[in-house]
């Protein structure tokens, strides 16, 4: 049995004062709702890459973002640029508005089609694969509990 490459990863949980969490639609893989982020460059660490995500993907100014956790972990292989892959990833938590999104500066927008924010209501009846799956329940942890001690694992 071959071990697929590893692909280490950053995810934000960006949630604004409503408890709406922003996700990311994607085409690839029959399509899908996901947080921001993605794989950490060279010798980046979690946070850099986070704020260079946010900045690529959501046009925020990333370093004036208050950033906590980790809140969450998850490892996951999936298909990625023709190749089957397993990526562990690392959730943050980022405390955003609308008004900080800024679409038209981020700068490598990839193949997101579409960015919304969600309540844990419309993610829990929505019938579209949203990555990832418990993301529902870990949004409603952090509303009502606040940031975990430890991360969450997540499926």
């Amino acid at each position: 049995m071959t071990i697929p490459p590893l692909r280490t990863a950053v995810r934000v949980v960006a949630l604004d004062g409503d408890g709406r969490v922003l996700l990311l639609r994607y085409e690839e893989n029959g399509g899908f709702w996901a947080t921001p982020g993605g794989a950490l460059n060279g010798t980046e660490d979690h946070l850099t890459a986070l704020r260079r995500e946010m900045c690529e993907e959501l046009g925020t100014d990333g370093d004036g973002v208050r950033v906590d956790g980790p809140v969450a972990e998850r490892t996951k292989e999936f298909p990625f640029q023709g190749a089957i892959i397993r990526q562990v990833e690392r959730y943050y938590l980022a405390r955003l508005s609308a008004r900080d999104v800024d679409v038209a500066r981020a700068t490598q927008p990839d193949t997101i089609q579409e960015y919304r924010w969600w309540t844990v209501g419309e993610l829990r009846a929505t019938r579209e694969t949203v990555y990832p799956a418990d993301l529902g329940d870990l949004v409603t942890e952090i509303v009502t509990s606040g940031v975990p001690e430890r991360p969450v694992v997540l499926r």
